[in-house]
C-alpha cells in the first residue's frame, strides 16, 4: 500500500482557494474538479494507490449529508451546496485510476477557530437542512485550545459520530474509512473540560484519565462494529500519533521520550489492535533514524511487534511534510534533499513482512520546491 493523506481542513490540501469566490458556480465547479484530477493523475504517476480524502474536516461535510452540513471550505460559507458531489467524484476519478480512497474523519473537532465570526457563521445554520451540531447540540460542545469540540464522554456524541460513518459506508463505494490521532484534544494551558461529564459518567473510574480511555474504547468499538455490519469488506483503521507509551511509563512501551497517545490523547491504540477493533492502524513516525527521543526504526520495530500475533495490518506514517526543512533537531531531512533519510525509511518498511505499506503526510508537499529531490526519488522507486 502506497498512501497518502489529502487534506481538506483550512483547505491543506484541497479546494485551492482561488476556486473558493469565482465569478460563478458553474467555474467554481471546474476549478475544483480539474484541480483534483490534477492530484489524482500526479499521484497515479507516483504509484500511489491509495488516497485517505479528508471529508470531514471538522463538524462539516464534503458530501451532501442529512447529518452535516456542507463544508465551508468548498464556498466559503458553512451549509452552502457546492453544486456537486467531491466524495462521490473523488470516488469516480480515484477509482478509475486505480486508486482507492479511504473516507478520513475528523471525530470530534466542531471548528478550527473560536472567532466570533465562526460562531455567527454556525449560529447561521439553525434555519439550514441540517443546521451545525453546534446549535443543535450547543450542550455537547466543549472548548479545547482555540477549537470547539464535542465531548467524547457523552453518550449520545458517540452514537451522533457514529452515525455519521454510517451514512457514508451505507451510501457510498469506500474502500475505508479512517479516523485521525484527534480523539481527546488538549494542549498544556488548554484542557477540555468535562468535569461535569465526568461526574455524571464517570462515577466507577478510578481517574479521569482512565475514564477517558474507556470512553475512546467505546467510540473505537462501536465504528468497528457499525462498519463491520453494514459493509465488511469496507476497512476501519486508525492513523494515531507514533507514540503508544513511553518505556520510562510502561514496561510494553516503546524506547522513546514522545508524547504519547495513550496519556495525552487518551487511546489506548495497542489495545485496539490487540482485540482486533481495527483492519489496520496507520501510526504517524515522522521522525528520522538520529532523533533519539523517537527514533523511526525504534518504533516501527515496535509496531511490528504489536501486530505480530493480530490480524490487524500496519501501514507507516511518513513526514513527507518534513523534507527538505531545515531543523536543529532532525537535519537528516535536509541532507541531499532527504532522499537518504526518506529511502533509508521505505527501505525499512519493505523488509519487514508485518509492515504493509506507507503512507505519506501530506498530499500538497508533493508540489513543494523543497521536496522536489524526494518526489523524484519516489517517482523512480514507485512510479510504473
Amino acid at each position: 500500500m502506497r498512501g497518502i493523506w489529502l487534506a481538506t481542513v483550512s483547505r491543506l490540501d484541497w479546494p485551492p482557494l482561488a476556486s473558493v469566490n469565482p465569478a460563478n458556480s458553474a467555474t467554481r465547479i471546474s476549478q475544483q474538479q480539474e484541480a483534483l484530477k490534477a492530484k489524482l493523475d500526479k499521484l497515479k504517476e507516483l504509484g500511489i494507490n491509495t488516497v485517505f480524502f479528508q471529508i470531514k474536516p471538522d463538524g462539516t461535510a464534503l458530501w451532501p449529508s442529512k447529518i452535516l452540513p456542507w463544508s465551508d471550505v468548498l464556498t466559503g460559507k458553512i451549509g452552502e451546496d457546492p453544486g456537486y458531489d467531491p466524495l462521490q467524484f473523488m470516488l469516480d476519478e480515484a477509482h478509475k485510476r486505480g486508486i482507492k480512497v479511504h473516507a478520513w474523519l475528523n471525530p470530534y473537532r466542531v471548528s478550527t477557530n473560536t472567532k466570533p465570526s465562526t460562531v455567527a457563521e454556525l449560529n447561521n445554520t439553525l434555519s439550514n437542512q441540517p443546521p451545525s451540531v453546534f446549535v443543535l447540540h450547543r450542550d455537547w460542545i466543549r472548548t479545547s485550545g482555540d477549537r470547539y469540540v464535542l465531548d467524547p464522554g457523552i453518550p449520545e456524541v458517540r452514537d451522533w459520530v457514529t452515525s455519521i460513518v454510517a451514512e457514508v459506508v451505507t451510501r457510498y463505494p469506500i474502500d475505508g474509512v479512517q479516523f485521525d490521532d484527534y480523539f481527546y484534544t488538549e494542549s498544556p494551558g488548554f484542557t477540555l473540560n468535562d468535569n461535569q461529564t465526568f461526574k455524571k459518567y464517570g462515577a466507577e473510574f478510578n481517574s479521569k484519565a482512565d475514564w477517558r480511555r474507556h470512553n475512546t474504547q467505546l467510540l473505537i468499538e462501536q465504528v468497528s462494529r457499525t462498519v463491520k455490519q453494514l459493509k465488511p469488506n469496507v476497512e476501519f483503521g486508525v492513523s494515531p500519533a507514533g507514540v503508544w507509551r513511553n518505556r520510562s511509563f510502561d514496561p510494553n512501551g516503546s524506547d522513546t521520550r514522545g508524547a504519547a497517545a495513550y496519556d495525552e490523547s487518551f487511546a489506548d491504540t495497542r489495545r485496539w489492535v490487540q482485540q482486533g477493533l481495527l483492519d489496520y492502524i496507520a501510526p504517524q513516525l515522522y521522525w528520522p533514524f538520529a532523533r533519539d527521543a523517537a527514533r523511526y526504526d525504534v518504533l516501527a520495530k515496535w509496531w511490528v511487534d504489536v501486530v505480530k500475533p493480530t490480524n490487524t495490518r500496519l501501514y507507516i506514517g511518513v513526514a513527507l511534510y518534513k523534507i527538505g526543512e531545515p531543523s536543529k533537531k532532525e537535519p537528516d531531512w535536509t541532507i541531499k534533499g532527504g532522499v537518504p533519510e526518506l529511502k533509508k525509511q521505505l527501505d525499512l518498511n519493505e523488509s519487514l513482512p508485518q509492515i504493509s505499506g506507507t503512507i505519506l503526510f501530506r498530499e500538497d508537499y508533493l508540489n513543494q520546491p523543497q521536496t522536489r529531490e524526494a518526489v523524484s526519488y519516489l517517482k523512480d522507486r514507485w512510479g510504473s
